[in-house]
């Protein structure tokens, strides 16, 4: 069989590529680098990262995906092919079948998008599949029982979740909240309480080092360099974990209430199921400290995260390809 699959976790803040019976091959920030002049791409991935609030005024690095869809379709595209040529490296005869996840709660116009701007950066056909789906698969929940399974995926951009029977979506919400929008809330927060203006990288790392949903018992601290906002010159400043816990209170209450309203429109049975399962929790906000006990005491059910819950979508996308047959007919889009 010389046709190649490949399937991509399309996420907002980085792209993952699973490549069936290799696994992820690449794991890599979905940011692009271009020369404003003339929009040569200049660097993708890992390298324009490094380049995010750094660059001249030649040079402009972004994000192409906005909240889990393409807000810069050339750029996206672009951005795609290199990913694509990236998995495939070297010569190729054969253009490869490749599969997008995307937000379930996109538009039939953003599934397009996806779908022309995969086509257009090289595959032969292009698929795209609900990320509830093919994270429940990667956490290896067995979908396809008749019963029911929840699954809270929060990624970068967005945040889904779902209620999954018999390999199908039975209630499900998408709210465009996810991890860049915890990352601007800690910099406004550490703007408005402290007076200093910090990056996205740095709310980023305040996230990641000493972030938490819940207050600790032992608070965690922090170095945190920044401007001051009255004097313009360079400050340096303690911030704690409870800081970043009342930064993100109100994101994380827009992704508890759309948790709530999933329970709200299953069906009784389900939710039984549901209630002796718990909640798996996926995606890389599913790292933040606390968070599957937050949705514990919010919904009275008992959460837990996912092993390697930055991978699960990958990883399902890997083994919905492997089974394509068994899931053009119920939960793709094609062309």
């Amino acid at each position: 069989m010389l046709r190649k699959k490949i399937g991509i976790d399309l996420g907002t803040t980085n792209v993952l590529v699973h490549v069936p019976k290799r696994g992820i091959i690449i794991n890599e920030p979905s940011v692009v680098a271009l020369s404003v002049s003339d929009r040569k791409i200049l660097a993708v991935g890992h390298e324009a990262k490094e380049m995010l609030g750094r660059t001249p005024e030649t040079i402009v690095a972004r994000r192409p995906l906005k909240d889990g869809v393409i807000a810069d379709y050339k750029t996206t595209e672009t951005m795609l092919r290199y990913f694509i040529n990236k998995a495939l490296g070297g010569v190729r005869l054969f253009r490869p079948e490749v599969m997008v996840a995307v937000p379930a709660g996109i538009t039939s116009t953003e599934k397009r998008a996806v779908i022309d701007a995969t086509i257009t950066a090289g595959a032969k056909a292009a698929y795209v599949i609900k990320e509830p789906i093919v994270a429940a698969i990667g956490a290896n929940i067995p979908i396809g029982s008749a019963s029911g399974h929840m699954i809270i995926d929060i990624g970068g951009g967005t945040a889904e979740m779902a209620v999954i029977s018999l390999g199908g979506i039975v209630s499900s919400a998408s709210v465009r909240i996810g991890g860049n929008k915890l990352d601007t809330a800690i910099a406004e927060f550490t703007r408005r309480k402290y007076g200093l203006a910090i990056g996205e990288r740095t709310a980023e790392q305040i996230k990641i080092e000493i972030g938490s949903a819940l207050y600790l018992e032992e608070k965690l601290r922090m170095e945190v360099r920044g401007r001051d906002m009255i004097t313009g010159l360079p400050r340096t400043i303690i911030v704690t974990s409870d800081d970043v816990t009342d930064a993100v209170a109100n994101e994380l209450d827009g992704i508890i209430a759309a948790v709530k309203e999933v329970l709200y429109n299953t069906p009784p049975e389900l939710s039984a199921d549901v209630i002796d399962k718990g909640v798996v929790l996926s995606g890389g906000t599913a790292l933040l400290r606390n968070i599957d006990q937050l949705i514990s005491q919010a919904t009275g059910i008992s959460a837990y995260v996912a092993n390697e819950p930055l991978l699960c979508v990958a990883k399902g996308t890997g083994i919905a390809l492997e089974n394509l047959e068994s899931y053009k007919k119920s939960i793709l889009a094609t062309k």
